[in-house]
């Protein structure tokens, strides 16, 4: 499936957004850099609405970096004014190291000291002209490609500095995410460990070191996302049969399972989805 607005509840609101995939040898540390740039009228408010993935993100901004911990639910953001943000989607393997406990971490964003970070990346953000305003939207697209591609580098560069090379443990935490993701059969903690030629003990062990979210926590994340998503561009897709494709016992457990996070049903969710989601209000 299609990842690039996987996560993102209401792709219509969002402002100019762009992912980049990390740079070669980084994959293992990284999923994808990703960069929204927005520039709203006086008084103008987009709400960011996010069923974020079960990780930990990296974000800087021009006031500052902070660093992500996993959500355990809908979260969302406001964007006003103008502005830009550069965030790293990490790699399990990357979060001890950033980390030391990422389960302390959970629905909680805090503040990270790297100002060498922060100084690269709105140095690469600027215009080409040197106008640190330029992720407002004022620049062309040749120079918004730049830009980004300036700040892809940067991130990287700053991660390659930061975080070593996976050990043999971290590439197995990383494959266990992996095999959670890319696998919507998979829907129980003992699949998952038997896949990876491990004990379940393992298995919970590893996520809780390297993403601070139980195994099953991550796994019911993974369907949920894939079970907006489907609603969101399958309308006429039968909810059942969504459920029961994703390893739901039937259309009540997905709609509990979508009340519990989102506080809203499968079918409600489809009609707002559905409805155009005006991009900012105000």
């Amino acid at each position: 499936m299609e990842e690039q607005w996987r996560g993102t509840l209401y792709p219509t609101r969002l402002p100019q957004f762009h992912r980049a995939d990390p740079p070669p040898g980084l994959e293992n540390r990284i999923r994808w850099v990703w960069i929204p740039e927005w520039n709203l009228g006086p008084g103008r408010v987009s709400r960011q609405e996010l069923l974020p993935f079960p990780a930990l993100n990296l974000v800087i901004q021009p006031g500052g970096v902070t660093l992500s911990g996993p959500a355990t639910r809908r979260s969302f953001r406001d964007l006003h004014g103008s502005g830009w943000a550069v965030g790293l989607l990490l790699r399990p393997a990357a979060v001890p190291f950033l980390a030391g406990d990422p389960g302390q971490l959970r629905d909680v964003e805090i503040p990270f000291d790297a100002p060498d970070l922060l100084a690269g990346i709105r140095t690469a953000m600027a215009a080409d002209g040197g106008n640190d305003d330029a992720a407002a939207g004022n620049d062309d697209d040749d120079g918004g490609a730049r830009r980004r591609a300036r700040a892809v580098a940067a991130a990287a560069a700053w991660l390659q500095s930061r975080v070593p090379a996976p050990s043999p443990e971290a590439e197995l935490a990383n494959r266990l995410e992996e095999l959670i993701r890319v696998d919507p059969a998979l829907t129980r903690v003992d699949q998952a460990a038997a896949q990876l030629g491990v004990s379940v003990r393992t298995a919970q062990r590893l996520a809780k070191r390297y993403v601070g979210l139980p195994p099953l926590m991550m796994i019911r994340r993974y369907r949920l996302q894939e079970a907006a998503e489907r609603l969101r561009t399958e309308p006429g897709t039968i909810i059942a049969d969504i459920a029961a494709e994703l390893g739901y016992a039937d259309h009540a457990h997905l709609a509990a399972a979508f009340r519990n996070v989102l506080g809203l049903t499968p079918s409600s969710y489809r009609r707002s989805a559905d409805a155009g989601n005006p991009t900012a209000t105000g």
